[in-house]
């Protein structure tokens, strides 16, 4: 005979309180006395007692689930591989690091992502419908293209949504970002400090705020210092990209001496393409890049790396996000990170 899936009664009888006290523990209901709390929950361990989600989602109406979004347009545009966006989050180690920031925060608090990815206006128009059906309380939106409409869409239907990264255009929904322009403005200074003269840099897509503005942090510096003439290609946040732009940064500038990549994966590829062609890193060729992710040290040689701290601006994105969803900020709201240089051989 098959045993009985426990229940609040058995809970209640186990820790000697009534029914109603463990649906108010079990609910999450905040006054209640922190010594019954205890009691209740040794009761739960004992009993095995696992609480009905669906049950629980109709008293405290929320699904106690959030969406965790990437979002783009077109970013595999010309690739027929399939699920080629996909396939690109899953390989950039800085999606892993916003993951690996909102479950710190969510899986304490019994809280579930759900990640879905939105490439086309279907996959946006589902995003919007799941979040309206209530089968999620909010979104974190990870946008990955300059003029994706999802951020809009998302404040104009009243969702409760945070956005890592200040979007391109205004929208009034709340966000976690880096001061990107101090960033560029470390890197800049480091390959002055190591004597660097021609340097050259390779960007980001320069339609995406964040890569402007570590361009011009670098700029900044190298031209308060007297280097004016700092050559530039732009790149497209992939290891390909950045073995391209070296490629591209050597035909212009023979004796560059200082590359500032911005991001290591571009920074990977510049290295790559500096031994490919004889460059000794760093004695012939200092290389800077942005992010400190896991690529940085297992680069050859290690990269010195502007760090962006991506696990606590998502831990700091999925607060934001609590807090909207429980009412206690209704006003959309901007936290912004400081960078830090991390020293490594790579300059």
């Amino acid at each position: 005979m098959s045993r009985q899936t426990p229940t609040l009664e058995d809970v209640a009888r186990e820790a000697g309180v009534s029914r109603a006290t463990v649906s108010r523990v079990v609910n999450g209901v905040r006054n209640v006395d922190p010594a019954l709390q205890e009691m209740v929950q040794r009761a739960i361990e004992l009993t095995g007692y696992a609480p009905n989600r669906a049950a629980r989602s109709l008293v405290i109406r929320r699904a106690e689930t959030v969406a965790l979004v990437v979002s783009g347009v077109g970013d595999a545009a010309g690739d027929d591989t399939p699920n080629a966006f996909a396939t690109r989050v899953f390989t950039d180690p800085f999606f892993g690091r916003v993951v690996g920031g909102v479950v710190g925060f969510l899986r304490p608090r019994s809280m579930h992502p759900v990640l879905m990815f939105a490439e086309s206006a279907e996959d946006r128009q589902e995003v919007l419908t799941y979040l309206r059906q209530g089968r999620a309380d909010g979104a974190l939106v990870v946008s990955t293209h300059p003029d994706d409409p999802l951020p809009a869409q998302l404040a104009e239907a009243g969702l409760a949504a945070v956005l890592f990264a200040r979007p391109a255009r205004p929208v009034p929904l709340s966000h976690v970002d880096l001061d990107h322009r101090a960033g560029g403005r470390l890197a800049a200074r480091h390959l002055l400090s190591r004597g660097c003269r021609r340097p050259g840099t390779v960007t980001g897509p320069l339609d995406v705020p964040a890569s402007r503005e570590r361009l011009a942090g670098f700029r900044e510096v190298l031209t308060g210092a007297g280097v004016t003439d700092t050559p530039l290609v732009e790149g497209g946040f992939t290891l390909t990209s950045g073995m391209e732009a070296m490629a591209a940064l050597l035909a212009r500038l023979p004796e560059v001496d200082g590359v500032f990549a911005a991001n290591d994966l571009m920074a990977q590829g510049a290295c790559r393409l500096l031994q490919e062609r004889g460059r000794r890193i760093p004695d012939d060729v200092a290389v800077v890049g942005f992010d400190d992710s896991g690529v940085a040290a297992t680069c050859r040689p290690p990269l010195t790396s502007v760090r962006q701290p991506v696990e606590r601006m998502a831990e700091e994105m999925a607060r934001l996000l609590d807090a909207h969803i429980r009412g206690e900020r209704t006003e959309p709201a901007s936290v912004v990170f400081d960078p830090q240089l991390v020293t490594r051989e790579s300059a």
